[in-house]
């Protein structure tokens, strides 16, 4: 079975990101998954000074693992000021200074949302710019706009039409993750 994890890019305890990746990867049918929170893997704001005197701090190398053992993540982005949240920017500058790319070549599912209503959008095209360059293979992308309005803690999105683009996005990553799946299976085999 392909396992996948999800997260919120947010440090937030009440992340409106991390609720809606945690929904996504539970719609995700006949796929494990974790969910993890970015408050787990706290670390020192990213210098190249600071990395030469203490080198790579061990949760920078821990989540670098769990991606590594992953068949695909869902990341929901928060946006702050347009742009990244600074703990999710700092994890990332962190982890790009490992062997490899950050994201592995993994299919990601990236998902986006606010309280406004563009719903992170900004935050959405920066992250379809720039993390292929940082070795995400970009399944799908869906951004949901005005959260308090069209999400629900018991019912999830309850908006009939952005749940149909939603649940298009989500079979479409589930696609590339199983066909990744079994190629990789063919060539085990082969």
């Amino acid at each position: 079975m392909r396992k996948i994890i999800a997260f919120g890019a947010s440090n937030s305890q009440h992340s409106i990101n991390k609720q809606l990746a945690t929904y996504a990867a539970n719609e995700l049918e006949g796929v494990a998954h974790e969910i993890i929170d970015l408050n787990d893997f706290p670390l020192p704001l990213y210098g190249i000074d600071l990395q030469k005197a203490t080198g790579i701090p061990e949760n920078a190398v821990a989540f670098s693992k769990l991606i590594e053992a992953s068949d695909g993540l869902i990341i929901s982005l928060a946006e702050h000021n347009s742009n990244y949240t600074v703990a999710f920017k700092n994890l990332t500058d962190w982890v790009s200074r490992l062997e490899g790319p950050v994201w592995k070549g993994k299919p990601v599912f990236l998902i986006s949302t606010s309280n406004g209503k563009r719903g992170g959008m900004n935050v959405m095209e920066i992250a379809r710019k720039y993390m292929p360059f940082a070795g995400a293979r970009i399944a799908a992308h869906f951004s949901l706009p005005e959260f308090k309005i069209h999400f629900s803690p018991e019912a999830g999105i309850i908006n009939p039409e952005l749940r149909e683009a939603f649940l298009q996005q989500l079979t479409q990553f589930k696609e590339v993750l199983l066909t990744e799946s079994t190629e990789i299976e063919a060539t085990r085999i082969g």
